[in-house]
């Protein structure tokens, strides 16, 4: 594995999980791997468990590891090409990303969208040009459409905590105070139409999310219909996807609460995380028996343990 962006860069998602797990059991048994290889992470956005959880999972595996806020410590980028650059930016990513290759043997890049030009966010501009003047294995830590990542990790956990073979999945919306991105949900919705579940995705009328991404998944609008018999659900706000990054009024009521997880199969929570508490999600959930949400954050560092080992293995 070279590149590590969408459930698509994945051969066989079943062996991928599997070797997540089976790396969680035995955490350090390829350290040879990693020995004198140098992990890059490039954040250009906030971060807690992508950073910590992916620089565990490289430091598991041998690897040295290099973090970059270059939000903070870098210089500001130029992502045009063909321009004069006599306002702001200080370097072109083309130099940028080329000389980070120079350093590192892996890069894993985090950027969040805009929410203000939905062609640019959904051509993955920053993305895409690390991609092509990095020259080395890339992973996304995030991009402005998709957070692979965390996608697989929530993967890992519903298939070491499920007890039926193939458990219904249900991705709820919930309310938010400002219009927060896609990614997660598209990603999410990505992976579980590609695994071996019973996939409902349920949102107020106006938050439907871009049709590539929910292929096979159960639509509906009704979030009781959707939650009856669940066995896991999923919370997550997202803005419009037309009008685009748009929030509308109203909908507090999409809130989960333990009154409306009577009507599943005991479903057990998950989130993303950060969650803003008694407004995304009930603090009685987040602290009672059905809440997976920290089990959810620690299978992030088997994840992404598990796709520097496929990347490492290519490198030998």
């Amino acid at each position: 594995m070279k590149l590590f962006s969408s459930v698509h860069d994945v051969t066989d998602i079943k062996a991928l999980v599997a070797e997540a797990l089976q790396l969680k059991q035995n955490p350090y048994a390829h350290q040879h791997l990693g020995k004198n290889k140098t992990l890059g992470l490039v954040f250009l956005n906030p971060s807690l468990r992508t950073r910590m959880s992916t620089q565990k999972a490289a430091t598991n595996l041998g690897m040295n590891v290099m973090v970059l806020n270059i939000d903070k410590e870098g210089w500001a980028l130029e992502l045009r090409d063909s321009v004069v650059m006599d306002g702001d930016t200080v370097e072109h990513i083309r130099e940028a990303a080329a000389v980070m290759g120079q350093y590192v043997d892996i890069i894993g890049v985090r950027s969040f969208p805009g929410l203000k030009n939905r062609d640019e966010d959904y051509n993955e501009v920053i993305f895409n040009k690390f991609i092509e003047y990095c020259g080395v294995p890339l992973i996304s830590l995030e991009s402005a459409t998709r957070h692979p990542l965390q996608s697989l990790a929530d993967l890992v956990t519903i298939e070491e905590l499920k007890t039926k073979p193939r458990p219904k999945v249900v991705l709820t919306w919930a309310p938010h105070i400002k219009p927060l991105p896609q990614a997660v949900p598209n990603s999410f919705a990505e992976w579980m139409c590609r695994a071996d579940v019973d996939f409902t995705i349920a949102y107020p009328a106006g938050y439907e999310l871009f049709a590539d991404f929910t292929k096979g998944a159960t639509i509906t609008t009704n979030q009781e219909e959707a939650l009856a018999d669940a066995d896991f659900i999923y919370v997550k706000n997202w803005s419009a996807y037309e009008p685009y990054g748009k929030v509308f009024p109203g909908n507090e009521d999409w809130m989960l609460t333990n009154q409306k997880l009577k009507n599943t199969n005991n479903g057990k929570v998950m989130h993303c995380l950060p969650v803003r508490r008694n407004l995304e999600l009930s603090a009685e959930i987040l602290d009672g028996p059905n809440s997976i949400v920290v089990h959810e954050a620690g299978n992030r560092v088997w994840a992404a343990q598990a796709v520097l080992k496929q990347m490492l293995e290519k490198l030998q």
